[in-house]
Parts: structure tokens; sequence; C-alpha cells
């Protein structure tokens, strides 16, 4: 499932704005279609109550209704203005029924005949009894016998056009009066604006965050990038140009003295190993050298075996020391075919290795590193378990380099700890039975060069003894 909350500080900020002026202006379109809505029905109620209010003569009703426009603001224009009555709707003039407006089953608008209730008693006007509901303009049986009204209000409000229809008694045993008044369709001017609105607010709000937010994110781009690359290399390179806001700027400047520093450390590791190795390594080839006077074949045996475990010892500890500190960048290489020229050194030398399920896989390593953790890790299951199985598996998740073995196993509180320079799986210093202690821990030192990571697991096998499996999990290229 594609991930709809970007994962970039950019993407977040620029996303966190819309989502804020969508919900902003959501709101604001509301609040101002709610306010269209509430003038225009006020129009409405103005105008039915104008009608109301006026006598029945038509005559003194046309006098009065100028009289009436002058005096009172609220009525003055209705017939000119946007949204309201044209001159030719006039012909609805009010009717006297002794009846009740509302039709069987229909429901009245409360809302509306409190609102028309209350502009009335401003007017002084004594209400009795009112009555108000809002019905289509084809379900009023008033214009049914009034054809050409229906025909011209529905030619000017539309085929779903809707009549107010007010009923007003000023005494209980008095008749009804009743008005109607068309009401005006929603204009989508309001709602209109606020989208023109919406979207000049987004081209220059999210306009202007996005040349914002890349002026910082882009330096912060860089220094990522930059970072990744040391890490990955250890080889420092020229320094950043500190730019953007002064803070990243600092941040920058911050990371070129640390690199800086950490470069020079590690260059200074090197050079201290190198000369550590020469100055061990000469002794012990003169020592080689020298035992060979040792008359005693069996002394002589092991002293060589002593100064032979010493070297490979140190060998380890300078590969250790070098892991992350190639040179030459990762090749592309065929993974199953390293995998069976690993195994078939072993069985050349009639070790109990076997190749168990591989497949083609190819991925940039490092070859020489990755063949030394594999060794490692076939060379401790021969030492701790006396038989090695070895498998490559690719999946979606990555690539895994398996070595399996029927010893043992580890503790389950020891595992983290075997992963750690010099522990053993035995007190013993014999390199036959408990090494020097480093050849897990060189293989999760390749492993985390390459961007993966070792893990250690005990299993069951299939006689119901336990066994350890160790992996070297590469990512997918």
């Amino acid at each position: 499932m594609m991930r709809l909350w970007p994962k970039s500080l950019l993407g977040q900020m620029l996303l966190a704005v819309a989502l804020a002026l969508l919900v902003a202006q959501s709101i604001s379109a509301a609040l101002l279609f709610r306010a269209a809505e509430n003038r225009r029905e006020q129009m409405v109620l103005n105008a039915a109550a104008f009608r109301l209010v006026m006598p029945s003569e038509p005559e003194f009703r046309e006098r009065r209704e100028n009289r009436q426009s002058r005096r009172r603001g609220e009525f003055r224009g209705w017939d000119r203005q946007n949204n309201g009555l044209p001159d030719r709707a006039r012909a609805l003039r009010p009717e006297q029924s002794p009846t009740s407006p509302a039709l069987p089953g229909e429901r009245r608008a409360a809302n509306k005949e409190q609102a028309l209730g209350e502009i009335l008693a401003e007017q002084g006007f004594d209400v009795a009894e009112l009555v108000v509901v809002s019905r289509m303009v084809a379900d009023d049986g008033y214009l049914d016998g009034r054809p050409r009204i229906k025909r011209r209000i529905v030619r000017n409000y539309g085929p779903r056009a809707r009549l107010l229809v007010a009923g007003l008694r000023q005494s209980p045993d008095a008749d009804w009066t009743i008005v109607r008044v068309p009401e005006p369709p929603r204009q989508p001017g309001p709602i209109r604006t606020i989208v023109l609105q919406t979207l000049l607010i987004y081209v220059l709000l999210v306009g202007l965050h996005f040349l914002l937010l890349r002026r910082i994110t882009r330096p912060l781009n860089i220094l990522t990038a930059r970072t990744e690359n040391f890490a990955r290399t250890q080889e420092p390179a020229q320094p950043l140009v500190a730019q953007g806001p002064d803070d990243i700027r600092r941040l920058i400047t911050a990371h070129n003295a640390m690199e800086a520093r950490i470069g020079a450390l590690l260059d200074e590791k090197d050079v201290m190993l190198g000369a550590i190795g020469h100055d061990l390594k000469t002794p012990l080839a003169a020592l080689r050298v020298r035992i060979e006077s040792v008359e005693d074949e069996r002394e002589r045996g092991k002293m060589a075996d002593t100064i032979e475990d010493i070297s490979r010892s140190l060998d380890d500890i300078l590969s250790l020391a070098r892991v992350g500190r190639a040179g030459d960048p990762p090749e592309r290489a065929e993974l199953g075919a390293l995998v069976a020229s690993v195994v078939e050194e072993f069985e050349d030398m009639g070790q109990p290795v076997t190749l168990k399920e591989t497949t083609r896989v190819a991925h940039p390593v490092h070859v020489t590193w990755l063949r030394r953790a594999l060794r490692n890790l076939i060379g401790n299951a021969l030492r701790y378990g006396g038989s090695a199985e070895v498998s490559l598996i690719k999946s979606d998740s990555g690539i895994v380099l398996r070595v399996d073995d029927s010893g043992p196993g580890i503790p389950a509180d020891r595992i983290a700890a075997m992963l750690e320079p010099f522990t053993r799986g035995e007190a013993s210093r014999n390199r036959d039975t408990g090494g020097a202690g480093l050849g897990l821990t060189l293989a999760r030192a390749i492993a985390e060069q390459h961007g993966g990571q070792l893990v250690l697991a005990n299993r069951p096998t299939a006689n119901g003894t336990s066994g350890l499996r160790a992996e070297i999990r590469l990512p997918s290229a």
C-alpha cells in the first residue's frame, strides 16, 4: 500500500501546510455559505412579512407598498437586487382562506415561523397564529389555477423552484391571510469566490513555503548524502560549502570539522596498526627460523603452532581494524558462485560442508571481505557443530547468506556477547576449540560494511537437538 504521508521533511511540511490551509478554507467556506443562506432566508422572510402587513385592497396596497418601501430600508429595492423578487411575480397576491396553508402531512418550518413572527412583532403586528411551510412550486395547488404565474416562476427560478408559503391569523376566529414568496436559488457566487481565493492562497502560501523549505532541506540533503558516504567509505572528502540558514550553516561547519577529525584519527590508526603489524611479524618470522634449531621435534612443533596462532590472531586484529576502509568500491558479483566456491574450498580439505539451497543473485559487494566473513562462519560451525550447511536465499526484504550447524547452540543470554571481540564459546585459547574470539566479530563488521547485519539464532534440528544458525543479511540493491 502506498504511503500517503511523505517521508521527506519538505514533503511533510508542505503537506501539513496544505492540510491546515484546506481545513481553514473549508471552515471559511462553510461560514460564508451559511451567511449567504441566512441573508437569502432573511430576504424571503422580509418579503413575506411585507406582504402580510399590507391591506387586501389592490389600490391601497400598491400605494402602501411604495410608502413602506421608502420608510423601511430592509424592503427597499427588494425587486431590483440580486436574489430579489421580479416585478412580474407581484401577481402572487395575498390569499384569504378559512383553512391553514399547511397541506396534510406537510412539515412546518418552525425556525422560519419564529423568525417571521419576530419581524412582524417588530412592526407592531398582532399574531394569533402563524404557519410557514416550504414546498415545490409544482406541489402548490394555488398556482395550478394560475398557469401563467407558475410558468413565470419556473422560467425565472428553474423547474425545481420552491415557494415559501406563510399563513397568518390575527385572531382565533379570523380567516388566514396566506402569502407566497418564491425562494431564490442558491447563488454560486460565494462558493466560487472561496474556491478562487483558496487556489490563490495555495499558490502563494504553498509556493513561498516550498521556496523557504527548499532553502533549508537542500543543504540538509547534501549533508545527509555526505554523511552516508563517509559512513560507508570512512574517507573524508573536500569540506562542504556552508549554505542555507545560519543554523544549517553551523551544522555543516561542525560536520566538516568532525569529518576531518575522524579522518585524521582513522589515518593515525592505520599508520599505528601498520607499525604494530610490522614490529610483531618481523620477530615472529625470526622465531620461525630460530626454532628450526630445536632438536626435540615435539617441542619444535608446539613452538611452530604457537607462532602460527599468534600470526593468525594478529591477522584477524589487523583485518578487523581495516574493515570499512576499503579503497576500492564494491564490485557486482554473482553471490551464488561466490558461496559455491567457498564451500568447495572446505570440501577439498575434506571438511563436512554441504551446499544447500542457492539462487543466482548479482549484488555489489567487496568480494574478498565477504568471502572472509563466510569462511569465518563456516569455520565457526565446523569448530562447534562438527558440520555446516550453507544456503543463499533471496527474498523481497533482501539477500541472506545462511550457515547452519548441529552443535549445542549458544545460550540465549550470550548470543549478543558472542559478537563482541575476544569472546569465545569456551574458555580455551586453543584455536581448534576456542580460537581468538574474533571470527564472529569480523563477520559482523563485514556485514555492516555492506549495509547489512549478522544475526545469530538457535534452531531445532531434525533429531530434536539444537543448533546455531548464522545469517549475513544484505539489503536489496
